[in-house]
């Protein structure tokens, strides 16, 4: 499986009608904590934003109502995983991704056959209180040896800047939330990181 190299991640189905018709092609969606109603709201506005721009939609965590709402998606966290079944995932025809920081945690996301593994944080990041220190450029070249040929997801930290030495130490695909959106212009933003991942493309 072939991953975009440049993954949106946003918390709103607001921000994906923002962004996603501008040309991003690979989305998730990002909701925490609120009612199940809300979730599936959001993820059908999702939905139909990513059918009519040919965007790949990612729901994270909530795989019964991702099933429920016909996605084909879904990345789950270590903390998740154990909650999930795999079996219904899997038999609903839903790809995963699954989120890993440490070498115990990637044996365990390897055991459960994903179709792609993310690794962070890369860089310091600012979108929430980590226990794990950056996990560098190094160790994006390491990770992607131990999962190739899944497609690595590196995520934590990402601007555009720093987009070549990710993809020369042989990640997949970047991930990015605050650089775009906290960002004065987020579509300019979002423009730029198209353009700056043209070459992996």
């Amino acid at each position: 499986m072939r991953l975009d190299p440049f993954y949106l991640i946003v918390d709103s189905s607001e921000w994906i009608e923002r962004l996603v018709p501008l040309g991003v092609k690979l989305v998730q969606l990002r909701v925490k904590d609120r009612p199940d109603e809300i979730l599936r709201q959001e993820i059908r506005r999702s939905k139909a934003v990513c059918a009519a721009a040919k965007c790949q939609l990612v729901v994270n965590d909530y795989w019964k109502l991702a099933i429920e709402e016909g996605c084909d998606f879904i990345h789950l966290g270590q903390e998740d995983l154990g909650e999930a079944d795999l079996d219904a995932i899997r038999s609903a025809g839903l790809k995963f991704g699954l989120s890993t920081h440490n070498a115990s945690e990637l044996e365990t996301a390897l055991a459960a056959r994903p179709d792609y593994v993310a690794l962070g944080p890369v860089y310091p990041t600012i979108l929430k209180q980590m226990k794990w220190a950056p996990q560098g450029l190094e160790r994006i070249t390491d990770w992607k040896r131990r999962v190739a040929p899944l497609p690595l997801v590196a995520i934590g930290g990402l601007n555009v800047d720093r987009l070549q030495g990710v993809f020369d130490a042989r990640a997949d695909t970047a991930a990015v939330v605050t650089d775009i959106t906290l960002n004065v212009d987020p579509e300019a933003r979002t423009r730029e990181w198209i353009e700056r991942t043209a070459p992996w493309r």
